[in-house]
């Protein structure tokens, strides 16, 4: 009998010992006042927040808008010269975020979208090889109309193609180029002649892609009529007295537009005009026809 009181005994003093030692979360005992005394070391989450000093948000929108331009510049700076429908324009989309400033405010929407589409040089119809070069419906199609409004620079690349063009490369109300009411200025580069010689037997037929050009450049001239200037460049293969070349430049002369010469082909810094005077040469002589900005 004593045994078994004593065992009971030790049971007891067990749990007693046992309780003594677990934590109390609740209560006025000797533990709850430790939890206190630490709670009060390190303060709750909305104490924390009303102890950290708060950052004013920089008053952006009061710079000058010039200053505001060149931040934009900047920012745009990653984007290409040309734009084009082509996996580059993905990554600027999705994996840069380059236009993620076109969601802070509704003012910086339309600051930034103005300057990107102003200051970039769109190409009409995709080169780039695959289903983008085939595609009925380029990068000028795809963009809202109120994005058509605000560019300034066209690209017409010619050469692509130029045994079998791609059926997409027609201009029509769906591309959208009446939208384009602020271009100024339309870059032609001229990848290949096919008049030349080395393309003997492997053209269509004769003259077919130099006429495809030209009725390609007189499409566009006529659905913008706001373009000043119209700028030549090609790749060094390209004669400017060749087929390809006179057939654009006659086009440009009807349409009484001022021409100037891209940088890469050097034809501006060329001696001889004979090109100009055979052409157009009240529209394009040196002094009027200055390179595009």
């Amino acid at each position: 009998m004593d045994l078994e009181l004593n065992k009971v005994d030790k049971k007891k003093w067990h749990a007693q010992e046992l309780d003594a030692r677990r934590p109390v979360l609740h209560g006025t005992g000797p533990s709850s006042a430790v939890t206190s005394a630490v709670n009060s070391a390190y303060p709750s989450e909305a104490e924390d927040e009303d102890a950290t000093p708060k950052t004013k948000a920089f008053p952006f929108l009061s710079l000058p808008s010039e200053l505001r331009n060149k931040i934009y510049y900047l920012v745009f700076a990653a984007a290409p010269a040309v734009i084009d429908l082509d996996p580059s324009t993905h990554r600027l989309y999705h994996r840069m975020q380059l236009f993620a400033l076109f969601r802070v405010s509704r003012q910086v929407y339309q600051e930034t979208k103005h300057h990107f589409f102003s200051t970039h040089t769109f190409r009409i119809f995709p080169t780039y090889p695959g289903k983008y070069f085939k595609t009925k419906r380029p990068l000028l199609a795809r963009l809202p109309a109120h994005s058509r409004e605000s560019i300034t620079s066209l690209q017409l690349r010619v050469g692509p193609g130029w045994n079998n063009p791609p059926q997409g490369w027609v201009v029509n109300d769906a591309l959208g180029l009446k939208d384009c009411t602020s271009v100024r200025t339309l870059k032609v580069f001229v990848e290949c002649d096919p008049s030349d010689a080395i393309f003997a037997g492997f053209r269509k037929s004769e003259g077919f892609y130099e006429r495809f050009s030209a009725n390609l450049l007189e499409a566009v001239l006529k659905e913008i009529p706001s373009i000043k200037v119209v700028e030549f460049d090609a790749y060094t293969s390209v004669s400017r007295t060749g087929d390809m070349m006179s057939g654009l430049g006659a086009v440009v002369s009807k349409h009484e537009k001022i021409v100037a010469w891209g940088e890469e082909r050097g034809w501006d810094k060329e001696s001889d005009l004979v090109w100009k005077q055979r052409e157009a040469p009240a529209k394009i002589s040196p002094d009027e026809a200055p390179l595009a900005q």
